[in-house]
């Protein structure tokens, strides 16, 4: 049963007009927390989020503090990963390395596939928790998309030019589209079990696939990101697909079966509206700038707000996620600053 107060923010990514623009942050459920702090002393990120009770308060803790539209579930893209064979650790300092990454076809043939009952029934009591107990906001449920995951499993690690991703890519076509299906695969039966559950949107994050050019997408990544938005469909929630440096994706992105466009900081509301983006647009505060004093902060979000509310169809975020040196109190003023700004226009 749900127990939802405010779907403002559901409403705006349907592109229908609300009294107010909606926002949230980007990896705003720990990282800058005190409270999470704390959790992170005891627990690592996958211990955390096995247990339903300890995730789904860190998931609604930033709505609490901060008055967010919506929470997004606190977990990382790497989560579904190991129940199809990845042997994937999150090492403080570096992020998620791959023991076992992928070289060749037998490599990618050696992956199963995921069972979300069986598998993630944790995740799953997670989103239940929240949706039917705790939270008045929807929840975002979300997955990694297959190029960015298949960087991970590839490079073995994070990478700064993706080398051995496009290598394989260029090099073995057979092997990479067997890898992009796998995880088509999985992405989709994970994020079915995420929206069964509760979830009310989800967005899937590429985050690096922006460091192919427009052809290779179109070629490699386009026709796998089109399965699987058009699979999930069926679910009538909205769909938001979100990268970093894709500028030059972003229509390819306005072709494909989702409601929401998320901008990073590189790219203006303006500028995306000229290039001729239709969809709903989310973003696209610098998080950066939310190290700078108040009125830089104030002056660019509104400049933000400006431009979202006059193209319409906007939904308020920053161009990436929350860095651990943001002040939670900021974050909170900037929540309110979106809500009153908006209202008063």
């Amino acid at each position: 049963m749900s127990i939802i107060k405010n779907d403002t923010i559901i409403k705006a990514y349907q592109g229908e007009e609300t009294d107010y623009t909606p926002a949230w942050f980007m990896r705003q459920a720990g990282r800058s927390q005190p409270e999470y702090r704390a959790l992170k002393e005891k627990y690592s990120l996958f211990e955390i989020t096995h247990q339903p009770e300890l995730c789904a308060y860190v998931t609604r803790l930033p709505v609490e503090n901060y008055g967010t539209d919506a929470a997004i579930l606190y977990k990382d893209i790497m989560s579904p990963l190991p129940y199809i064979g990845v042997d994937v650790e999150i090492k403080s300092g570096i992020g998620p390395v791959i023991h076992n990454p992928i070289r060749n076809l037998q490599d990618v043939e050696k992956l199963g596939e995921i069972n979300p009952v069986s598998d993630v029934s944790y995740v799953l009591d997670t989103i239940r928790l929240l949706t039917e107990e705790q939270l008045e906001v929807p929840l975002i449920g979300f997955s990694g998309a297959p190029f960015t995951l298949a960087s991970y499993m590839i490079e073995g690690g994070p990478s700064k030019n993706y080398s051995r991703t496009k290598a394989l890519m260029y090099r073995e076509p057979e092997t990479w589209f067997a890898l992009m299906d796998k995880l088509s695969d999985m992405i989709i039966s994970y994020v079915d079990a995420q929206v069964e559950a509760g979830a009310k949107a989800i967005q899937i994050f590429d985050s690096w696939v922006g460091s192919l050019n427009a052809e290779d997408y179109r070629l490699f990544i386009k026709p796998v990101m089109k399965r699987i938005f058009s699979e999930l469909r069926r679910h009538e929630v909205p769909l938001i697909t979100f990268g970093v440096g894709a500028r030059h994706l972003l229509m390819e992105w306005n072709d494909l079966p989702v409601d929401v466009i998320g901008l990073d900081w590189r790219t203006s509301i303006t500028e995306a509206r000229e290039m001729g983006i239709t969809k709903v647009v989310q973003g696209n505060l610098d998080p950066a700038i939310l190290l700078a004093d108040w009125q830089t902060i104030e002056q660019r979000t509104k400049q933000i707000l400006d431009q979202g509310m006059d193209s319409g169809k906007y939904v308020f975020n920053l161009g990436h996620g929350v860095t651990p040196d943001i002040e939670p109190a900021t974050l909170k003023k900037l929540t309110e600053l979106v809500h009153n700004y908006s209202k008063e226009k």
